[in-house]
């Protein structure tokens, strides 16, 4: 039986552990967004003119801001273009290399290899392909007698254009996730499901799929984070254009506060869309935990 005394040295040891991991986190998260919230408050530091407190005008002029709202529907169409086909394209993935193939091994190097590139080196090479008249793209369908389109620079196709890109280099990191959870099954299901003659199908989805539940809700929640702060390949391949067909909300961010240099009014940017991240955080842990079995 534990005296006080022990009890008391071993609820400080314990305190005593994590410190260091807390002080990290307040220090690079949570103050920095406590700081966020302040700023977005007032107005932009300029030269002779000191920050003003300005109460909700930030906000006001966020729901007047066309370019705002542009990017929020640009965004949820990117999220709604990305994350099912990239979570889904990983799970065929996952599947076909946990069977016995030939070549397993450079299969699912081939299929990771995307992942390990940086978003730069991407973006680039897809700018090649995505070239008007020679690249490569453009050549494979002039071959069936295609006429020619800037993929990039009509703003039809140059949201589907960087979905795509994002699809390419997100389906290789959550196939590894999908993988290892595969891994985890015991054969004995496969077994006994050949035994009673199920076909892969409904192996799949009565025992594969309720089983990988825990991992498909943890690959969903870093897709709806991937798919709010892309930036990087919006750079480097249009810019958020034409016309702002591309810009995200995070790239809206980026222009507002280091382009334009209106840091307080990215601040309340930045907040709308940490208030984002957290409600569709907050709607998949409501919907998706009750169908989730843990082992």
């Amino acid at each position: 039986m534990r005296t006080p005394g022990r009890r008391w040295r071993v609820t400080l040891h314990g305190w005593l552990m994590v410190l260091p991991a807390m002080a990290l986190l307040a220090l690079f998260t949570h103050w920095p967004a406590l700081a966020t919230l302040i700023d977005s408050f007032w107005s932009t530091r300029r030269p002779r003119r000191p920050p003003v407190f300005v109460g909700l005008d930030n906000y006001r002029s966020m729901l007047a801001d066309p370019v705002f709202w542009k990017s929020i529907v640009n965004n949820l169409w990117f999220a709604l273009g990305t994350i099912p086909l990239s979570m889904g394209l990983a799970l065929l993935m996952a599947i076909w290399v946990n069977d016995r193939i030939a070549g397993r091994a450079i299969v699912r190097m081939a299929y990771f290899t995307p992942t390990v590139l940086p978003m730069i080196a991407v973006a680039n090479i897809w700018l090649f392909f995505y070239t008007p008249q020679i690249g490569l793209l453009e050549q494979v369908l002039a071959k069936f007698g295609a006429p020619a389109h800037n993929w990039l620079g009509t703003p039809d196709t140059a949201l589907a254009c960087v979905i795509v890109v994002a699809i390419w280099k997100e389906a290789g990191f959550f196939m590894i996730f999908y993988l290892a959870a595969l891994q985890q099954i015991p054969p004995t299901l496969a077994e006994a499901a050949a035994l009673e003659g199920s076909s892969r199908w409904t192996f799949f989805r009565r025992v594969q799929f309720p089983l990988l539940m825990p991992t498909t809700l943890f690959v969903l929640i870093n897709a709806v984070i991937n798919a709010f702060r892309t930036v990087d390949h919006i750079v480097v391949m249009t810019r958020g254009g034409p016309d702002n067909a591309t810009t995200l909300l995070l790239y809206y961010i980026y222009e507002v506060g280091f382009k334009f240099w209106d840091t307080t009014y990215a601040a309340a940017l930045t907040m709308v869309l940490l208030g984002l991240l957290a409600a569709v955080a907050l709607v998949q842990y409501l919907l998706l935990e009750r169908r989730i079995h843990y082992r």
